[in-house]
């Protein structure tokens, strides 16, 4: 996001100040369209035809919850008519892997749906990783969905290329060196789990189903004063567990970040 408004920033200051705001307005919002084209739609494509270059006949690949570039990915290598099968594994509370898999299987695509609590054992079965990304900082660090760095840990236990597709707009020249200090909270009521029981008592007098659901989450809020609800959205995996990470660019190094930064600023920042 920050790499978005910087470049969005750079735009407006090159905007010609005489022209009027209906024109400048319609000219900014045209840059911001390339922008969405360019650096993610685009880019996506790409990434997507290199990252199918990795994927073999009789892989095994063991991929974390939900990714667009990824499943781009698997898709394209069964149209291909490659033999492989995909290993999602996810965790809640937004279990994004769920969408993930009902995509591939309906393209045909052999698929097992595994618990986080089960990457070690299911880790056994992988002969390649693959993993999303939120954003790659310059000390090679991997930011993605809290559980990422788990199943990379699982995967380099067992010495599987582990491969991170990212676009270069996620890129940052940051440095990471826990999720302890800088994370995202997400909403505690998403760690919630509503039963069916507790929705029907209250969705009779509710006007509308969101509104149950939020008077069920309530009452679980309120009614102990002595529970606390942390939902820690990313975590961060060291670059010693990434073997290599597919960009729009080509393959590199996750430690080539600030290269990467230094050639192609301009265009990402």
């Amino acid at each position: 996001m920050g790499n978005a408004i910087r470049y969005l920033k750079r735009e407006i200051s090159t905007v010609d100040p005489d022209i009027t705001d209906e024109d400048a307005k319609a000219l900014l919002a045209d840059r911001i369209d390339n922008f969405i084209r360019d650096q993610i739609i685009v880019a996506d494509h790409i990434i997507a035809a290199n990252a199918l270059e990795k994927i073999q006949p009789n892989d095994v690949i063991l991929a974390y919850g939900g990714s667009s570039v990824i499943l781009q990915a698997f898709e394209a290598a069964q149209e291909k008519g490659i033999c492989f099968r995909v290993v999602i594994v996810d965790s809640g509370p937004r279990f994004e892997g769920k969408h993930m898999v009902r995509k591939l299987v309906r393209k045909g695509v052999e698929c097992t749906y595994v618990p986080l609590a089960g990457v070690a054992y299911i880790a056994k079965e992988a002969t390649k990783v693959f993993l999303g990304a939120h954003g790659l900082f310059s000390n090679g660090t991997l930011l993605a969905r809290a559980g990422t760095a788990m199943v990379a840990l699982a995967g380099h236990h067992q010495r599987l290329p582990v491969i991170v597709c990212c676009e270069t707009y996620k890129f940052s020249d940051k440095v990471r060196l826990d999720s302890v200090v800088w994370n995202e909270i997400g909403d505690a009521r998403d760690l919630l789990a509503i039963s069916t029981l507790e929705y029907s008592a209250v969705s009779a007098q509710a006007a509308t189903e969101e509104e149950a659901k939020n008077q069920v989450i309530d009452d679980n809020l309120t009614s102990h004063s002595n529970l606390h609800f942390l939902n820690l959205l990313y975590d961060l995996t060291p670059a010693d567990y990434i073997t290599v990470v597919v960009t729009e660019v080509g393959l590199i190094p996750c430690t080539s970040v600030p290269v990467v930064l230094r050639e192609y600023a301009p265009l990402i920042q």
